[in-house]
């Protein structure tokens, strides 16, 4: 069964720094392209980053750009991303994503993942 487990979230001033992590198990993790996603307060979910099987390509949507940078460990099953210089407007839950063993490359839609975390809560005050 494959699980993705989401951790370090939590609050943060605007401008600090969080890395999360997704741990991935009950798959071979380097044959999934991953991502990341968010949902804000009343707001639908969205795209984040996402990284290749390899690692080799990335994506970023234009509001995180410059500032997180999404990575892969495929020995430790675990893909990451780092948030730098986060602004109040980046407070959501963050979840993770796998893609299908059909999905390449480092994809934007939501709509093609299909295996999903639990989310961790980012709180960024001001």
């Amino acid at each position: 069964q494959v699980q993705l487990v989401e951790s370090g979230g939590g609050l943060v001033q605007a401008g600090g720094s969080l890395r999360l992590s997704c741990a991935a198990s009950g798959l071979t993790f380097s044959r999934y392209s991953m991502g990341w996603f968010r949902r804000g307060p009343g707001k639908e979910r969205e795209f984040v980053a996402a990284i290749s099987r390899s690692g080799d390509t990335t994506s970023y949507a234009d509001f995180v750009k410059g500032r997180f940078t999404i990575s892969r460990d495929n020995a430790k099953s675990t893909v990451y991303l780092q948030m730098n210089s986060l602004k109040p407007e980046d407070t959501a839950v963050y979840y993770c994503a796998a893609g299908p063993r059909t999905l390449y490359g480092a994809v934007e839609a939501t709509t093609r993942y299909d295996t999903w975390g639990q989310g961790t809560q980012v709180t960024v005050s001001s």
